[in-house]
C-alpha cells in the first residue's frame, strides 16, 4: 500500500487546538483556518480590515515556510462573522493579490475567541503551475477572485452564486431556479476547464434558509446521473444580499472512483480522485446522543474511520478537516475527541459555528485525505 506523502509546518503560535498550521501532501498544501493573532496567541486587530491584514501576513509566512508564497495560492475560504463587515475585509484582502486572485468563497458563521475574520487556504509550491480559467463570454468578477483556477488535474471553483457571469446581474427566483442557476454556472466554468459534471468530486453548500433543502437537493441531484460528489451541506449566511444558495466545489480530471453511495442523497461517502480522498461531511446524531458535541463528534469519527478503511486510508493521511459545530461552547468536548482520533500529526483543520441540516446534529465533519 502506498504510504502517507504527508509533512507538518508549524511556525507562529502553537495552535490553540489539535491541528497543524500547515500540511503538505500530493502538491497541495493546506492551511487551517487562521485567526488573527500574534506571537503569543493573543488576538489582535480592533477591526475586521486590520484582522484580515494580520491573517493574511501570517499564512503568507506559513506559505514560506512550506516552500510556496501567496501568489501561489488557488482557494480561499473567508468566514466572516458578520455580513456587514463584507466590505472592508475585501477592501484590505484585495491588497494582497493584484492580479489573478485565487478562487474565494465567503460565507457568516460564528467564530472562536470573537474573531471578526478567519480564513483558510490551499496553496502550491512554488513553481508549480497554476492557470485561472474564465469563460470568454464572463464579465470580470465583482469582488478580488478568480472564478476557477486549476493546477495539474484539479480544478478549483470559487464559491458560486445565483448570478449571470455575463453581466454579473442577479438571477431572481425561488430556491429551485437559485440552484440551478448556480449549477449551470459551475457547468460553465467545467466546459472552460474541459471538463463536466461528472468530474466534480467534493461540494460544498450554503442555506441561509434550511427549511428550502429538499428544494435545492432535488435540483441539484438531477446534475449527477451516477456517483455523486462528496458533499456537505449546512445553514449559513451568505455576504451576497437576497441569494439563497451559494456552492463551492472541486473537481478533477484524474481517473475517479466513488465510495459507499448514500441511498437517501445525492452523494457519495467519498470520491477518490488520483492520490486524494474526498469525504462527504459525516453526522453523528442518534436519539441516545441528542445535543451531546463530545458523543456525537465519537460517532462521526467512528463512520470516518469505517469510510477511509474502505478506501484504503487511514487517519494519518488526512490531510484537512472542516468541522461545522451548532455551539462552539462545545468545542472543548469536540475537541477533545477530535484530537484521541488522530493522536498525533494532525491534519490542517477549521472550526466554525453554522446551523447543521438534520435536526438534533450538533456537529458535522468534512474531511480530505491523501496518499
Amino acid at each position: 500500500m502506498q504510504t502517507s506523502s504527508k509533512q507538518i509546518v508549524n511556525v507562529g503560535p502553537a495552535p490553540i487546538g489539535p491541528y497543524s498550521v500547515a500540511v503538505k501532501a500530493d502538491g497541495l498544501i493546506y492551511l487551517s483556518g487562521t485567526l488573527s493573532q500574534d506571537d503569543a496567541g493573543a488576538m489582535v486587530g480592533a477591526d475586521v480590515a486590520a484582522q484580515t491584514k494580520r491573517i493574511i501576513e501570517r499564512m503568507g509566512a506559513a506559505l514560506e515556510a512550506s516552500g510556496s508564497s501567496l501568489p501561489q495560492v488557488v482557494a480561499v475560504t473567508v468566514y466572516l462573522k458578520s455580513a456587514s463587515d463584507f466590505a472592508a475585509m475585501n477592501g484590505a484582502y484585495r491588497a494582497f493579490w493584484p492580479k489573478d486572485p485565487p478562487t474565494r468563497t465567503t460565507v457568516i458563521a460564528d467564530l472562536l475567541l470573537g474573531a471578526l475574520v478567519e480564513i483558510s487556504m490551499v496553496a502550491v509550491q512554488n513553481g508549480t503551475a497554476r492557470t485561472v480559467v474564465h469563460p470568454k463570454e464572463w464579465a470580470v468578477p465583482p469582488n478580488p477572485y478568480s472564478y476557477a483556477i486549476r493546477t495539474g488535474d484539479t480544478l478549483f471553483l470559487s464559491g458560486l452564486v445565483p448570478r449571470n457571469g455575463r453581466d454579473n446581474t442577479p438571477v431572481a427566483g425561488d430556491i429551485t431556479a437559485q440552484t440551478k442557476a448556480v449549477m449551470d454556472n459551475a457547468g460553465e466554468l467545467l466546459r472552460a476547464a474541459g471538463m463536466d459534471y461528472s468530474n466534480i468530486v467534493s461540494a460544498r453548500v450554503y442555506l441561509p434558509d434550511a427549511t428550502v433543502f429538499p428544494q435545492m437537493n432535488a435540483t441539484y441531484g438531477s446534475y449527477f446521473k451516477q456517483d455523486p460528489p462528496a458533499r456537505a451541506t449546512v445553514k449559513a449566511g451568505l455576504a451576497g444580499k437576497g441569494f439563497a444558495v451559494e456552492m463551492t466545489f472541486i473537481a478533477s480530471s484524474a481517473p475517479r472512483q466513488a465510495i459507499g453511495a448514500n441511498p437517501n442523497l445525492p452523494l457519495s461517502q467519498a470520491v477518490r480522485a488520483g492520490n486524494r480522498l474526498y469525504l462527504s461531511g459525516v453526522l453523528g446524531h442518534t436519539p441516545e446522543n441528542a445535543g451531546d458535541a463530545a458523543a456525537q463528534t465519537k460517532e462521526v469519527l467512528a463512520r470516518i474511520r469505517k469510510t477511509l478503511d474502505a478506501a484504503g486510508y487511514t487517519p494519518a493521511d488526512v490531510v484537512d478537516s472542516l468541522v461545522y459545530l451548532t455551539d462552539l461552547e462545545q468545542f472543548q468536548s469536540m475537541n477533545a475527541e477530535y484530537r484521541a482520533f488522530f493522536g498525533k500529526e494532525f491534519p490542517a483543520r477549521t472550526t466554525v459555528g453554522t446551523g447543521l441540516v438534520a435536526g438534533g446534529a450538533v456537529v458535522e465533519i468534512m474531511m480530505t485525505a491523501a496518499k
